[in-house]
């Protein structure tokens, strides 16, 4: 009798392993029950109430996976090892996702909401007529200063951040886009150059920046800011408005020169197991009241004009964060330059982090 109990509790636990090992395996390869939601998105960037919210509502459980770059998430998406269900990639990558035939075109007959949206950040030229994505947040690319730190310097251009009094004080975001597009942009060229003398002048440009820089990082820009630990920074208008939260001497400013202006769009890739499932969150995240709590906790701006009106005043009035019409004439969405100029923007960034080191 006890062998048979050693037995069975021996059958059990390998019956046990073989579970978690097939689940493990489905997992791998994107199998779904059909209840099962495969969301992949930045890090910190929507409110997990929501989620938790979306599967009451909806009955489907969400497996949460994040990423830190765009170019993370479409080899992440390319290689098909996970087949996720929605990706929110920025525009330049959607452009070239679109290109390789890596998203599915949408059914904009099962989409509800669209009416939401701000015209003008529809029917981009990353996508004409959003035929393979939906507005999820934009922003800008721009200056975060610590009034108390800076001895009264003025910081209305990118042309300020060479400024001898900034010795060792600038924290820049570890993006050769956004790097040499500020030095581009400095120098009164587009931020999409593939002119060979402009990439060049802009590189031979930031050699002189190299004694301003304090560190090339990420996240921990936030940290840096909120802490006083730096000075400036070069960061994106959502982590500028958690910074300024938490701490009421930062400010953030766009340059006069003129920035960056991104979308961070919802797709569903090919690869796709449950459309339904993506379906049903893109309506969930349209919904006004579902946008506003998103971009309330997130800090980023809300493409959908409906959730504005259920924003504080004092938040859709920040011209820092929902410029105006003249600011915006000045910024440009970045474009997918292809890989050879890509290719180049990233070797001249590297050049330039290798002086800093």
């Amino acid at each position: 009798m006890k062998k048979l109990t050693l037995m069975a509790v021996a059958v059990l636990a390998l019956s046990g392993v073989l579970h978690l090992a097939s689940v493990q395996l489905d997992r791998a390869g994107g199998a779904t029950d059909g209840n099962t939601f495969y969301f992949y998105n930045w890090g910190d960037y929507i409110d997990p109430e929501l989620l938790e919210k979306f599967e009451e509502e909806t009955g489907y459980r969400v497996v949460y996976e994040t990423f830190d770059s765009n170019e993370a998430m479409y080899t992440k998406v390319q290689q098909g090892g996970t087949a996720y269900d929605l990706v929110i990639p920025s525009e330049y990558m959607i452009d070239r996702m679109i290109q390789e035939d890596m998203l599915m075109e949408l059914d904009h007959s099962r989409i509800e909401g669209m009416d939401n949206l701000v015209k003008d950040f529809l029917d981009q030229p990353f996508d004409p007529g959003n035929r393979y994505s939906i507005p999820y947040f934009w922003g800008t690319l721009g200056i975060v200063y610590n009034e108390t730190l800076i001895d009264g310097e003025s910081l209305d251009s990118w042309d300020d951040l060479w400024s001898p009094a900034l010795k060792e004080s600038v924290m820049l975001i570890d993006g050769a886009r956004e790097v040499m597009g500020l030095s581009l942009q400095s120098l009164g060229y587009s931020l999409n150059s593939t002119n060979d003398q402009a990439l060049q002048e802009a590189a031979d440009k930031l050699d002189g920046l190299v004694p301003s820089v304090k560190a090339i990082v990420a996240d921990e820009i936030k940290t840096y800011m909120i802490q006083e630990e730096a000075s400036v920074a070069v960061t994106f208008s959502g982590e500028a408005a958690d910074m300024m939260w938490e701490n009421e001497n930062l400010h953030y400013v766009l340059p006069e020169e003129g920035s960056n202006l991104w979308f961070d769009n919802m797709v569903i890739p090919k690869t796709a197991q449950n459309p339904d499932a993506a379906y049903a969150f893109i309506n969930f995240m349209l919904e006004p009241e579902n946008a506003a709590q998103n971009a309330d906790y997130i800090g980023y701006s809300t493409p959908n004009e409906a959730a504005m009106e259920l924003l504080p005043e004092e938040t859709i009035s920040d011209e820092q964060f929902y410029p105006s019409e003249e600011t915006m004439d000045r910024l440009e969405v970045y474009e997918n330059l292809g890989p050879e100029y890509l290719g180049i923007y990233n070797d001249l960034f590297l050049e330039f982090k290798i002086q800093r080191n």
